[in-house]
């Protein structure tokens, strides 16, 4: 299968957040109790109108052929690495894991960043979700070394590992 990558335009928050909470609840629901993972599965199909209309990151979207998005990625400058952007969030429906869609994103993503004037991106992921880890890799992300923990609002932070890409983005 072919995708291309846009730009999400305001109309596509609903199909953000089936995106974002497919892959969430795919992801990262078994690390949370089954109460708080459901709210957070509802919670990320409604909040994406808002991030849109906020317009303070560049909101990608890869959709296959038939039209469909399947997966998002977020980008802006990096609040704490001068000189970097920061991929705030990346996500592939479940439907599409292993279709190569994130890839072609994480490339479309990628040239976005190089066009905004960006040699080098950092992101964070989960420790304990080896997939993720694994495509950054693949992607040339190497882990920066740095960790943090993250509260997800359940007062259970989880340890975040940092991925950096300080080569060039591809031509």
């Amino acid at each position: 299968m072919t995708f291309t990558v846009r730009r999400a335009g305001p109309y596509d928050g609903d199909v953000l957040g089936e995106i974002h909470a497919a892959a969430w609840e795919a992801a990262y629901a078994p690390f949370f109790d089954p109460g708080f993972a459901a709210d957070g599965i509802a919670g990320r199909r409604t909040r994406w109108h808002a991030r849109l209309a906020r317009q303070d990151s560049t909101i990608l979207l890869a959709e296959g052929e038939d039209g469909r998005p399947v997966a998002l990625s977020v980008h802006r400058s990096s609040s704490t690495r001068p000189g970097f952007a920061e991929i705030l969030s990346f996500y592939s429906h479940p439907d599409s894991w292993g279709s190569g869609a994130a890839a072609v994103l994480m490339t479309g993503t990628l040239e976005d960043l190089r066009g905004a004037g960006f040699a080098r991106a950092h992101l964070w992921t989960l420790r304990d979700t080896p997939q993720s880890r694994r495509f950054y890799t693949k992607a040339g992300f190497t882990e920066s070394g740095a960790t943090r923990t993250y509260d997800f609002g359940d007062g259970q932070p989880l340890t975040q590992v940092e991925y950096e890409r300080t080569s060039p983005v591809p031509n």
